[in-house]
């Protein structure tokens, strides 16, 4: 870990979990703090959704403790957890496809409190999507509106799975600037991904998942200076 644990406004510590026998995770944590960009690094497989879901109580881990907000739990629940102001964006979509987009958007609004609705969408330019059904979207329109419902929202803890991908490259400096800038009013963020060179520019703090554990690099240049981390997943994918 790279600050004390009283820093942390989420901490999922020493998390582990098996499928059939086959160990992902052994012993994992993760964290976010206000105002921090945490970025988890990992091969395909290495256990980042795992780590996130069982975080959230999507996936019953086999040990582990979450603790939010100075509370813990040892069975997390993510609808408990998102009415105290996590919001989670999960790698295969957010979006129903059995409902309009408005449908959605009005849900999230009357569930929870919303920040400057038509000030996100037009933001994040996606007001023209609002009555199309989702499977009409591109998949950068797709993430857009994630991102635009995220903010909404006004999270205090937002975790991305896997934010950029469908982003065209020339769409990926825009959508990291409105993330840093909801990190700068305070957000405790979690990001995924393997656009290496996109989120090592996003990153303000790198945890790197392998061999079912995960590793506090701290700074980006910290991490880059990690011979290990260089040599088994920067070096063959990026900068």
């Amino acid at each position: 870990m790279t600050s004390a644990s009283n820093d942390y406004l989420f901490l999922a510590d020493s998390v582990g979990k098996s499928f059939w026998g086959n160990t992902v995770l052994k012993s994992a944590t993760m964290w976010a703090r206000p105002g921090v960009i945490t970025v988890l690094f990992g091969l395909n497989g290495s256990g980042k959704t795992t780590l996130i879901r069982c975080a959230l109580g999507l996936l019953r881990a086999d040990h582990g403790m979450v603790r939010y907000d100075g509370r813990s739990y040892l069975s997390p629940r993510l609808h408990r957890l998102a009415r105290l102001g996590v919001f989670y964006v999960p790698d295969r979509g957010l979006l129903s496809r059995r409902m309009r987009i408005d449908k959605q958007l009005r849900l999230v609004t009357e569930r929870f409190e919303a920040s400057d609705t038509e000030e996100w969408l037009e933001r994040l330019g996606v007001s023209h999507v609002l009555r199309r059904p989702v499977h009409t979207l591109s998949g950068g329109e797709r993430k857009r509106m994630e991102l635009a419902m995220a903010g909404i929202r006004n999270p205090r803890c937002l975790i991305l799975d896997e934010p950029l991908t469908e982003i065209e490259p020339k769409e990926r400096g825009f959508v990291n600037g409105v993330l840093r800038e909801m990190s700068a009013d305070g957000c405790a963020i979690i990001v995924t991904g393997h656009d290496v060179d996109d989120l090592m520019a996003l990153a303000d703090d790198v945890i790197w998942v392998v061999g079912g554990t995960t590793h506090g690099l701290g700074t980006t240049e910290e991490a880059k200076a990690h011979h290990q981390f260089r040599r088994e997943y920067i070096g063959p994918r990026g900068s």
